[in-house]
């Protein structure tokens, strides 16, 4: 994903010329310019972008804004930051939920005896894809439901930025098998500080801004056939064919100061073994590889990637589907940063998360009469009495393969006291005609629109 942080100068998508006046003729060039004096030379704004507009409080045509403010942007955070906690007190379970031991995740086949209604949501997939995994409570164990639209749930797509989550998981992973975890530090660097600045795109503490080498080089501590391996036999067990881990993010890794690996409470250290290159992982392959066909070599699914977030989230409190390998305090560094170099207390790692899209989304669709003028922090925070959650990894970027223009989002959300307390995991992807970063607000826009719809009809 090439971030355009402070991006200016977009082209506005909305104000295309009007073919009539490129015309030549002096009385052609006189009318497009008294037109244009009206806005009548630049191509009408489409309704569906008035609706974001209106909802953002934006003028529809102000596509860098959009980028810049709402995409770019780093989240508001809720008011209460005291308990890191990436569960709710939620709602208790009806008969459209099942628990994990009804499911049974751990037998290939699961995905045919969860509950999923999958054309939930009225959504064509030609305005994105969607999925989201709901949680309710049964006793002392969780239940869910799987919503997605239009049957879309196991379309392979390149999942961008989005999965940087994963290349995280494994290195822990890794780590955790020679006796480290999260909380620690490779070198001068901090594991935490890398997973703040993959999800905020800015240095951080020890770390540098650079969210690609730093992913990349998780993925290289991982080792790409551990991570493809995590979608099948040695975790998610997913029945669907050619989902896999096997590419990086950028031309090269994050050189560190040394691959020695320690506790930051000293009770261990290690010499990590890591690949310094990419390629050098015998189980790297190459973006358009004879096997990766037009989504490259990171294929996912939106049922993919959420069930693979929803079992991190779900970690302590769903024992039938923790990752093996995994600690309750790996889990804390990924969604808050726990660890980090500057200040235990601040909320990082996935809370850091860049874009508002998701917020904003939840937001207008719990706005009542009394709240309209209200901004959507405000909203959340009194939904939520302050305690609501958002942890998100967002991805994006034109594709010359698909000669499309995509955004993915990747979110786990808590609202607790909202309805009884919901919770839920939510994986989408949207594509635009034409692959240039120019329509990276189009996108964007497509992508704002498909989670309106969603919450509008989820909550």
């Amino acid at each position: 994903m090439n971030i355009l942080k402070g991006f200016i100068g977009l082209m506005n998508t909305n104000n295309t010329k009007n073919t009539k006046c490129t015309k030549v003729s002096y009385t052609y060039v006189v009318c497009c310019i008294a037109l244009a004096l009206l806005s009548a030379c630049a191509s009408p704004i489409s309704p569906q972008d008035e609706g974001v507009a209106k909802a953002l409080a934006f003028s529809p045509g102000e596509d860098t804004r959009f980028l810049n403010e709402v995409m770019n942007a780093a989240p508001f955070l809720p008011a209460k930051q005291v308990n890191k906690h990436e569960q709710c007190n939620i709602k208790t379970a009806d008969a459209a939920f099942k628990t994990s031991h009804e499911v049974n995740y751990g037998k290939y086949g699961w995905e045919k005896r969860i509950a999923h209604q999958t054309e939930f949501f009225d959504i064509p997939q030609q305005e994105g894809r969607i999925l989201i995994i709901d949680f309710a409570q049964v006793e002392d164990a969780l239940a869910y439901r799987y919503l997605s639209n239009n049957n879309s749930h196991n379309a392979l797509y390149e999942p961008w930025s989005s999965s940087k989550i994963f290349a995280f998981t494994g290195a822990v992973a890794k780590l955790r098998e020679q006796g480290l975890g999260a909380q620690a530090q490779i070198g001068s660097t901090y594991v935490a500080d890398m997973i703040t600045s993959i999800n905020s795109y800015e240095a951080f503490g020890t770390s540098i801004g650079d969210s690609n080498a730093l992913a990349t080089l998780f993925a290289n501590i991982a080792g790409r056939d551990n991570l493809s391996a995590l979608f099948y036999d040695d975790w998610l067990k997913l029945s669907t064919p050619n989902i896999f881990f096997r590419g990086a993010y950028g031309p090269s890794a994050y050189k560190l100061s040394s691959y020695e690996a320690q506790m930051l409470d000293g009770t261990s250290s290690i010499q990590l073994q890591a690949y310094l290159n990419a390629a050098d992982d015998p189980g790297y392959l190459n973006y358009r590889c004879e096997s990766c066909g037009l989504t490259g070599n990171k294929p996912m699914t939106t049922l993919a990637q959420a069930e693979f977030l929803k079992r991190l989230a779900s970690h302590e409190r769903d024992p039938l589907t923790q990752h093996p390998s995994l600690k309750t305090a790996d889990i804390k560094t990924l969604f808050y940063g726990e660890g980090n170099s500057v200040n235990n207390q601040r909320f990082a790692g996935m809370s850091a998360g860049i874009s508002v899209m998701l917020q904003h989304a939840i937001a207008n669709s719990i706005r009542t009469e009394t709240s309209k003028n209200k901004s959507a922090k405000v909203i959340l925070d009194e939904a939520s009495k302050g305690e609501w959650r958002v942890f998100q990894k967002i991805g994006w970027g034109p594709s010359e393969t698909r000669g499309t223009t995509e955004v993915v989002v990747l979110a786990h959300v808590c609202l607790p006291h909202y309805q009884g307390g919901r919770e839920f995991t939510v994986s989408a992807q949207v594509a635009v005609p034409k692959a240039d970063e120019s329509l990276l607000p189009a996108a964007g826009k497509k992508m704002q629109r498909l989670l309106e719809k969603s919450m509008n009809k989820l909550l």
